[in-house]
């Protein structure tokens, strides 16, 4: 099996703190509603607030989704250039529109009917739509502004659910969900105050953490009071007032969406490109053959959880390969701490020893350090 060595580009760094918010979010989750004195829902303890969400069937709906990030990165404008020759230009484009997806503030629209599920994010000057048939197993990626349609195809002999329309496309549902899913003894669990979200009178679920090793102050849902659906989530960072990131819908239509929207057919002057997806054994086989060394580690558990990628292979460290222009960038990224650099944000840290190794997690950097010491 054949390696390659990995060189590290300074948008790795932040696009490590992206993914560790996103998986923050999905660990663990959060929501942004307007609380209103005119709504009395029925009362609901929380475990009756629980079971009512997790008994929430609503498959079809459309309306319109608002993000908002504050995670206190510094100005990411610079690292959306090129950088030379560090890395392939594939992968920083992928870094690149992580950055861009999950900082700042976006407006998208989402239409879910089944197995069927559209977004379609809406910049100042173009659009980008993600079209999903789970029945089909078919999913395009359209970007508008480049002219580009990027269509994935699966194995036919693909089991049922290997396109997960919920995956590829969230809501605050999913991300509730998710929430649910992994509730233990590290979480307080209480119910806010009643409001309105979209128009909706909404049920609020706060989660807080029973861990002081964790960046996350707490998660808030707002849940639908007639149909349990999640229609908002807000984190907020430990001793903060305004949450750092929501997600909330500002319109929401429970009815089916309108079959037109699901369609798309590419245009004559767009530039079309087709990636072809492993069939599950072929991922297992490679996984296999993957050497135990080479498999991120994920050390401890809950809100203080902490993922460990290894160091990449070949000869000499990470940072050694880096250009003066790019060190530089890095050292404005980052802090030096006790056994390599690291980045903090309002929600996650990203630590890179000096053995190359990369560490993330909701959790301050007196924990990557301690768990990098620690050697897992």
């Amino acid at each position: 099996m054949s390696h390659q060595r990995r060189v590290l580009d300074p948008r790795l760094v932040v696009g490590a703190s992206v993914a560790a918010a996103s998986l923050a979010v999905a660990a663990v989750v959060v929501a942004p509603m307007a609380a209103s004195g005119a709504v009395d829902l029925p009362d609901k303890t929380v475990e009756e607030l629980i079971a009512f969400a997790q008994a929430s069937d609503v498959d079809a709906f459309s309306g319109t989704i608002e993000q908002t990030s504050d995670l206190g990165l510094p100005d990411l404008g610079a690292l959306t250039a090129p950088m030379g020759e560090a890395g392939d230009e594939s992968g920083a484009a992928d870094v690149d529109d992580l950055i861009a997806l999950v900082t700042g503030s976006h407006t998208a629209k989402i239409y879910v009917d089944g197995d069927l599920a559209r977004l379609q994010v809406l910049d100042q000057l173009a659009e980008r739509n993600v079209y999903v048939d789970g029945a089909a197993k078919e999913v395009w990626f359209v970007d508008s502004e480049s002219q580009t349609a990027t269509t994935f195809t699966f194995p036919a002999d693909a089991p049922k659910g290997t396109v997960d329309e919920d995956a590829l496309v969230q809501t605050p549902d999913d991300m509730l969900d998710t929430a649910l899913a992994r509730l233990d003894e590290t979480t307080e669990v209480t119910v806010g105050t009643d409001g309105r979200v979209a128009g909706r009178d909404v049920y609020e679920l706060i989660l807080e953490p029973r861990t002081t090793d964790t960046l996350v102050g707490e998660v808030r849902f707002a849940i639908d009071g007639e149909n349990g659906a999640g229609l908002a989530m807000s984190i907020t960072a430990r001793g903060a007032e305004a949450p750092a990131f929501e997600f909330a819908f500002t319109d929401v239509d429970f009815s089916a969406p309108d079959p037109a929207v699901f369609a798309f057919e590419p245009g004559a002057d767009m530039t079309i490109a087709e990636k072809e997806i492993a069939a599950p054994d072929g991922a297992a086989h490679d996984q296999d053959e993957m050497s135990p060394d080479a498999a991120p580690v994920v050390i401890g558990e809950g809100w203080s959880t902490v993922v460990e990628m290894p160091a990449s292979t070949g000869e000499g460290d990470a940072l050694s390969s880096l250009a003066p222009e790019q060190m530089a960038m890095f050292e404005s990224l980052t802090a030096e701490v006790e056994g390599g650099w690291a980045l903090q944000t309002s929600l996650v840290s990203v630590l890179v020893t000096d053995d190359g190794r990369i560490l993330a997690g909701a959790v301050p950097t007196s924990v990557l350090v301690e768990a990098a010491q620690s050697g897992r």
